[in-house]
């Protein structure tokens, strides 16, 4: 298969059917094979009823259910591991990404630069000022520490190799740092504007105070990994290590 869309969701009931239907619309008419898997983190709503409903006319769907929540990082590893896709997709589950950035992105994947990650930055927050000005902080310190050479890493639109991400050390909140991880494997990463919408449906399952929280006890592990990080290992073509 070529590609898997990965969508963790909480509680998003109004969004999933909506979100689904334009990863489709985006999607077919590439001419791809391609299937979308939503993960829902332990939602006590009828998010995965309403998707459920859906799975008998959408062969492309695929639903991977947690009996507890334990994060948006364990969510995308879980789509991940379930993936059948050579490369992976990522979208946020309340809408504001915009899924009819996927074609360009994966044209950007099979293009002649061959990256390893494709990371989103979006072009227009529409998000409240306070949201806004703490993603600018958070993004000039972590680029001041990981020169990860990403303005947004944030953005939940993302594509990457799914063998390159099962490289990766796991921990939680690890889907903040995909682009520096990637960088730490040797791999090329390439970001691409895409859209950013208002959320109209739900609530967001962050504050302000957490994120900086968590970001900070995060930001440092990333940055001790990077520091003890060797250069990738390169193989002879006779299988032997040089």
């Amino acid at each position: 298969m070529d590609l898997s869309i990965v969508i963790p969701v909480l509680n998003e009931s109004g969004n999933v059917v909506p979100l689904l239907d334009e990863v489709l619309a985006a999607l077919r008419p590439v001419g791809i094979e391609f299937e979308v898997i939503f993960v829902d983190d332990g939602s006590d709503d009828d998010t995965a009823a309403k998707l459920i409903a859906r799975q008998g006319d959408t062969p492309e769907l695929r639903l991977v259910r947690h009996a507890s929540r334990y994060g948006q990082s364990m969510g995308v590893r879980s789509g991940v591991l379930a993936a059948r896709g050579r490369w992976i997709g990522t979208l946020d589950g309340d809408r504001q990404n915009d899924p009819a950035d996927l074609p360009a992105m994966w044209a950007a994947a099979n293009g002649p630069e061959a990256p390893g990650l494709i990371a989103g930055e979006r072009i227009k927050r529409n998000d409240n000022w306070q949201k806004r000005y703490a993603s600018r902080f958070a993004n000039w310190l972590r680029q001041k520490l990981l020169h990860d050479g990403v303005k947004d890493t944030g953005c939940g639109l993302k594509m990457f190799r799914r063998d390159l991400f099962l490289e990766f050390p796991h921990f939680d909140h690890m889907h903040r740092y995909l682009p520096a991880l990637a960088r730490r494997h040797g791999a090329r990463v390439l970001p691409v504007p895409v859209r950013h919408r208002a959320r109209e449906e739900g609530t967001s399952k962050y504050g302000t105070l957490d994120r900086a929280l968590v970001g900070a006890t995060d930001l440092f592990g990333v940055w001790w990994l990077i520091r003890r990080s060797r250069f990738p290992i390169r193989l002879r073509d006779d299988g032997g290590a040089r």
